[in-house]
């Protein structure tokens, strides 16, 4: 039975997760930008480590106004 939260989530999990493309997701990966770790060819993100990196990433306010 798949779980529906895993600790360790895929590419397309993340994307999920976060909502984005995963094209987004992997250039934030091949970047360094996101916390993953490749096994083998396959990128992987464990989620308590995308959650606490979500906490410490500083939002940015697009209308520039603070």
């Amino acid at each position: 039975m798949a779980e529906s939260n895993p600790p360790v989530m895929t590419i397309s999990e993340v994307a999920e997760y976060l909502r984005i493309p995963r094209g987004s997701v992997y250039k934030l990966a091949q970047r360094g930008r996101i916390p993953c770790q490749k096994v083998g060819r396959h990128w992987r993100f464990r989620r308590e480590a995308i959650d606490d990196w979500l906490s410490r990433t500083p939002s940015r306010n697009p209308s520039g106004s603070t």
